[in-house]
């Protein structure tokens, strides 16, 4: 095989790491170089490649450390029986070609993942060397988040988490089932096992709050990834597995990837990828169910045949279906009332809240306060504002719903 330098490597590895979603940067503890010799900061702005839910732009290295792969996941690229083009690092070249980015200010931190390689343990080792040789050689202080390997013995994923921001161990599929038809090397039983381990000893790290031991844990938190189309499986099953992962292991976040069809597919893939829209409902129920009170039911009702409507995003879909709740008046309604009006945000409720307090608002203040009010407008009653005309479903579905997108001429 002919010898490949760092610039091909990366255009390799940097491409193949590309199907990975799960690379937010939110939650992480500043590990602040002010007073101290290091480098770095999960600070300041950069690069745009990843946004935290506060709104911070987060530019990361997100790169494998090898695409070689012993195992043989259909839907993956990069599994063992591909012919893609095949690249590795070695974990002191990927560390400073990490702090090289830094300093030209091109990242603020390194998403890190890998094939299997040899074994879970030794591919777990080099990730955790890379992060170690960051922190300890070259005194790194930017963001790490370490893509754990679920076979991995449990002191290296202690390692990762003394050097990582951020750990994530992918659940693939949102079945057991298909994992084990499409990924027959991987066992939705030890993922799990893995998933609790990060998840005590985070508990461990918080309870104790700052922990004198140096060995200690870290990072934050952790998150997971399903793939979204490889298999049979419809919104309710995945928002449903999204809902137990939640309660059962804490985690910061779900990343929702659509199913990318590969080179030469199993017949036992669909031919064609998912709708991109449904990814993106898949995230924004996601954010009904942790963050506005929404109920799965609610969100996707019988006789859905299971799945998020497209057109429309869920809260619309579900306020059309209850014009019996609208309007409401913003002046007296709760917060939890409010987060139920297709358009509004927690933020844009929040400042309701608030503003309410200085006296009765118009339509106007809210439009000052909102950054969508003509979404807004026919689900609400302010001083002066009424709706022309009850919650109507066919017609606002029309008016609010996404147009169709064009398609290219001649195409």
């Amino acid at each position: 095989m002919p010898h490949l330098s760092t610039v091909d490597k990366l255009a390799i590895l940097a491409d193949a790491a590309k199907y990975d979603a799960s690379c937010a940067s939110s939650g992480a503890q500043k590990r602040n170089s002010s007073g101290t010799k290091g480098i770095g900061s999960t600070e300041g702005m950069g690069v745009c490649h990843s946004y935290a839910p506060d709104g911070r732009c987060i530019s990361l290295l997100k790169v494998l450390l090898t695409n070689y792969c012993q195992y043989d996941c259909l839907y993956c690229v990069n599994r063992v029986s591909s012919d893609v083009r095949r690249a590795r690092f070695g974990a002191a070249e990927l560390a400073k070609l990490t702090l090289e980015f830094y300093k030209r200010n091109y990242i603020e931190g390194l998403f890190l993942s890998s094939g299997i390689i040899k074994s879970p343990d030794y591919t777990m080792e080099q990730m955790v060397e890379v992060a170690r040789i960051l922190r300890e050689d070259y005194a790194f202080h930017g963001y790490i988040h370490l893509k754990t390997i679920p076979d991995a013995s449990p002191e290296l994923l202690d390692s990762a988490g003394r050097y990582a921001d951020r750990l994530s161990i992918n659940v693939e599929l949102p079945s057991r089932t298909s994992l084990g038809e499409l990924a027959p090397e991987k066992d939705a039983s030890r993922i799990r096992k893995a998933m609790a381990s990060v998840r005590l000893r985070l508990d461990e790290k918080k309870e104790k709050g700052r922990h004198p031991n140096p060995r200690a844990i870290k990072a934050t938190g952790q998150s997971t990834q399903m793939i979204i189309g490889a298999d049979a499986s419809d919104d309710r099953k995945i928002l449903t597995t999204s809902a137990s992962l939640y309660a059962g292991y804490k985690l910061r976040r779900v990343y929702y990837s659509a199913f990318s069809p590969t080179p030469h597919p199993s017949s036992k893939l669909p031919p064609e990828a998912p709708p991109l829209r449904r990814e993106h409902r898949l995230y924004q129920a996601d954010w009904l169910l942790r963050f506005y009170g929404f109920e799965l039911d609610e969100i996707i009702a019988g006789g859905n045949d299971g799945m998020l409507d497209l057109d429309i995003d869920p809260k619309l879909a579900w306020a059309l279906k209850h014009p019996e709740r609208f309007p409401i008046d913003v002046n007296r309604a709760s917060r939890e009332e409010l987060l139920r009006v297709p358009g509004l945000g927690t933020r844009g409720a929040g400042a309701i809240v608030k503003a309410r307090r200085l006296g009765g608002l118009r339509l106007d203040d809210i439009a000052r306060l909102t950054t969508s009010v003509v979404k807004i407008r026919p689900f609400i009653t302010a001083r002066g504002w009424h709706p022309a005309k009850a919650v109507e479903a066919a017609g606002l579905r029309a008016q609010l719903a996404r147009p169709p997108v064009q398609r290219e001429l001649f195409a």
